[in-house]
């Protein structure tokens, strides 16, 4: 079996090729500059706006997980073009190679369009699949961490000083980004078609914010203040990263309009078969190791 993958050089990608390595897997790889030599991948060059590029990528392969997308942006038209023209142009080119087998990741704030335009283009994204005619199964990851995360590194990097400002209200699951891996290449078999699955760490009811936020903490083996901010403080503080960082912020406006609604929990309707995968990093040890990656590769 060969695996297509988009979004190969992001966070998530770089679990997906590290776990396909792990499991022999070859795997052609599209990426927009040049990459260092991996054993097993085949780098594309191209994007996902470039037709020619993405049938190098598809044609002659068995599946395609397509993982690529825009999670942040200044500009909420890239949201459009990278997340829902994206997936359009990932299956016409799989329509043109004859290539059946989709895993397509998507998110839970997809659950909510109405939130953020983050979500709506997600969800905009899902319509695209299911309507597709492909052979596909979606996966919504719920709040990612783990090695290579940007993200998530903002709240380890608060813990560093004693403070994580959180939402003032709600919980969330969590998932490992290499749990999500192994699940996404669990998928690729044909597992599920026709499914739309929520995975986590396994705990009932996620993990709310200051809980959270106190666990970070304590893998950074620090004792810290967990503040709830409301809306308002949240929107102010994407005001002040947007002064401070300009286009590099990390708390967006349209951030807020997720991060404070009350239930980022996966839905048990949504959870993946047992026999088929099951989570394998406890949280407070992943947690942990993560705190050690970012400390060895000079991020703390």
């Amino acid at each position: 079996m060969t695996i297509a993958v988009t979004g190969a050089t992001g966070f998530v990608g770089q679990a997906l090729l590290d776990a396909a390595g792990e499991s022999g897997l070859p795997v052609r790889a599209l990426a927009r500059g040049p990459q260092a030599q991996r054993d097993g991948v085949s780098w594309v060059a191209g994007d996902l706006a470039n037709a020619a590029a993405l049938d190098a990528l598809i044609a002659g392969t068995d599946v395609v997980i397509h993982v690529a997308g825009v999670v942040n942006t200044p500009d909420p038209a890239m949201f459009e073009s990278g997340n829902v023209q994206g997936t359009a142009n990932v299956i016409a080119a799989m329509e043109r190679a004859g290539v059946r087998r989709l895993v397509h990741v998507s998110s839970l704030s997809a659950r909510e369009p109405h939130l953020s335009l983050y979500g709506a283009s997600k969800a905009r994204a899902e319509a695209l699949v299911r309507d597709s005619g492909l052979d596909w199964t979606m996966v919504r990851p719920p709040a990612i961490y783990g090695p290579r995360d940007r993200d998530m590194f903002e709240l380890f990097r608060s813990a560093k000083w004693g403070v994580v400002p959180v939402p003032a209200e709600g919980r969330a699951s969590l998932i490992h980004v290499a749990d999500l891996a192994r699940l996404l290449l669990a998928l690729t078999g044909g597992a599920g078609a026709g499914k739309c699955f929520d995975p986590d760490d396994g705990r009932p009811g996620g993990w709310g914010h200051k809980e959270l936020a106190h666990a970070i903490g304590a893998a950074m083996g620090r004792r810290i203040w967990a503040p709830g901010l409301p809306p308002a403080l949240l929107r102010m503080g994407a005001l002040a990263d947007k002064l401070l960082r300009g286009d590099k912020a990390r708390l967006t406006a349209d951030r807020v309009g997720y991060l404070t609604h009350p239930d980022w929990v996966v839905s048990a309707t949504g959870r993946v078969p047992a026999d088929l995968w099951t989570p394998q990093v406890p949280t407070l040890e992943g947690l942990r190791s993560t705190a050690e990656w970012y400390r060895r590769n000079g991020w703390l």
